[in-house]
């Protein structure tokens, strides 16, 4: 898994339909997810601290998990199907933990409101994410290319006599 930070919210040049961009700590790749108005909105006051007047949705849930001291452990997008986004809330009741079903979007807003950490599978990052960073991409990219054209046969004939040779 890799850790996520919302780098912020964008609208669709086409459909201006919202969208939260997640990063990768190390700014290398971005994960854009298509949310709705409402949940926007709510992750806009979250990412500027805003406190409405009465707790909306977001915040009322947050009300319940402090209440019923619950702790948002961790949001976790697991998977991508059909161009649509799979989430969980892992939830501790003291050493008692339980996943629950979460769009990503009200995952992302809890997440925020919570200081909970946002993870994403691998496989997700690698399907739908796009790069930040192409340059760093680009030099990784080349090491490894670099260290390919450098190993010969004998480099694996070497490693495999070496561990058979305390072999019965």
């Amino acid at each position: 898994m890799i850790e996520m930070k919302v780098a912020g919210i964008a609208l669709d040049a086409a459909t201006r339909s919202p969208i939260v961009l997640l990063r990768d700590t190390e700014d290398r790749r971005a994960l854009p997810i298509y949310i709705g108005q409402d949940q926007a909105r709510s992750i806009i006051s979250a990412l500027e601290n805003q406190k409405p007047p009465r707790p909306l949705t977001h915040d009322l849930m947050v009300n319940l998990l402090e209440e019923w001291q619950l702790t948002l452990d961790r949001v976790i997008i697991h998977s991508l199907q059909d161009n649509t986004f799979y989430a969980v809330l892992t939830v501790m009741h003291g050493e008692v933990k339980k996943e629950m079903d979460a769009r990503p979007s009200d995952a992302i807003a809890l997440a925020l409101r919570t200081n909970c950490p946002i993870w994403v599978m691998e496989e997700v990052v690698a399907d739908a994410s796009i790069p930040v960073d192409r340059e760093a991409d680009e030099a990784e990219r080349q090491a490894f290319r670099d260290f390919v054209s450098s190993v010969r046969p004998e480099d694996f004939l070497k490693r495999g006599r070496l561990s058979n040779q305390g072999e019965g």
